[in-house]
């Protein structure tokens, strides 16, 4: 199993309260000053989308939903909290095209609701963050690279063109409500002097029946003493480049973990020891995963642990198709019933969303494998944008 982790030992303070939502006509205000006094401001949740602020304001019927890309979507808050100095705004989720001003100067454009945004920043006190999500409605019929086939379940095909769920794009299939908004987290983070960035963790179960844990990161302290606990055994780090330190740890006692319906989904809990202060790395399991392509090559079947293991499950669409959201309690309830009926696989289709770290750790709790497709099916990838590939 691998994972990463942005930072460790930083303050990360969620951006949730505070936020309102007002709808504009599309272009009609270019900065958030021209957004007029009477306009109505509505309380909104963050992370959360302009579907599920105006249904808790009574505004929005799921059951006959409007359409909600037409519009420009502002949301505004007043970071009365926020301490003067330097800080990074990290943006987990966008939906779609999205302009951000900090005290009306824009510090980011973003074009796409699955990148992740962090903003080097300098607060000076009580100072106003605001977010524009452009209407796409209008853009969907602007001339774009030829595809080389139109999917019939997608309307319209303008969307190739654009990188967001096709949720609410499939008649037929599932209801016309369009994410709008930031539907991921907003947070702002300040930095320690002393930083570890880009951790990244793999474990792997060997041939052997040895659990081998590697963890790697990015550290600007002089000469840390830095040790990776696992398991009742713990292994130093080394020097491996400029500021890059890893350490490799073997556990020969290991027990692995497996799909519920084949055993039990063992996890570990890994810990960085860094001058004498623990930090949690998550939890782990230690498995591997092989492809049997059969005597003639042409089967495709797959191994856990060297076992060949039948994969029956389910697509997953979203926990609530107007708020897209991304909590444990919002997941729990329908990954448990998966597993209580038997199932040992989820699949996430290209025609969804990502999911938080939330979903997959339920996963591992449970013992569900996860099939994760790259959200992009059914269209052409365009070969031809640098930015893209």
């Amino acid at each position: 199993m691998r994972g990463r982790l942005a930072s460790i030992g930083a303050e990360e303070s969620l951006l949730s309260e505070g936020w309102n939502l007002i709808l504009t006509e599309p272009g009609a205000c270019a900065v958030p000053h021209d957004i007029p006094l009477s306009a109505q401001f509505i309380p909104a949740p963050v992370p959360g989308t302009v579907a599920a602020a105006l249904e808790k304001a009574g505004l929005f019927d799921r059951e006959n939903p409007e359409p909600l890309n037409t519009r420009d979507a502002w949301y505004l808050c007043r970071l009365f909290d926020a301490e003067p100095g330097d800080a990074i705004l990290r943006f987990a989720g966008l939906a779609t095209l999205c302009h951000v001003f900090l005290n009306g100067q824009e510090i980011l454009f973003s074009e796409s609701m699955f990148t992740a945004h962090e903003i080097p920043v300098t607060l000076s006190g009580g100072d106003e963050l605001a977010l524009c999500f452009r209407a796409l409605g209008p853009r969907l019929s602007e001339p774009g690279p030829r595809a080389r086939w139109r999917p019939q379940m997608i309307t319209p095909a303008g969307l190739k063109n654009f990188r967001t769920t096709l949720l609410g794009h499939m008649p037929g299939w599932c209801p016309d409500i369009h994410a709008v908004g930031p539907w991921r987290p907003i947070s702002m983070v300040r930095r320690h002097p002393v930083s570890m960035d880009n951790v990244s963790i793999r474990a792997v179960l060997e041939e052997s029946g040895v659990g081998r844990l590697s963890v790697s990161l990015h550290s600007n302290a002089e000469d840390p003493a830095m040790l990776l606990r696992c398991g009742g055994m713990e292994q130093p780090f080394e020097k491996v480049g400029d500021s890059h330190y890893s350490a490799i740890l073997k556990l020969s006692d290991i027990e692995a973990w497996w799909p519920h319906t084949h055993g039990a989904p063992r996890l570990y809990e890994p810990t960085l020891v860094s001058d004498g202060l623990e930090y949690p790395l998550g939890r782990t399991g230690f498995r591997r995963i092989d492809i049997d392509r059969g005597a003639d090559g042409d089967d495709f079947a797959l191994l856990v642990n060297g076992e060949r293991i039948f994969c029956r499950g389910a697509v997953w669409t979203t926990a609530d198709i107007a708020r897209l959201p991304g909590g444990r309690a919002d997941y729990e309830p329908f990954l448990r019933l998966a597993a209580a009926a038997g199932m040992n696989m989820i699949r996430i289709g290209g025609t969804m969303a990502y999911e938080t770290p939330d979903f997959f750790a339920l996963c591992d709790e449970l013992g569900l494998l996860v099939w994760q497709d790259f959200m992009f099916a059914n269209f052409d990838y365009p070969r031809n944008d640098k930015a893209f590939l």
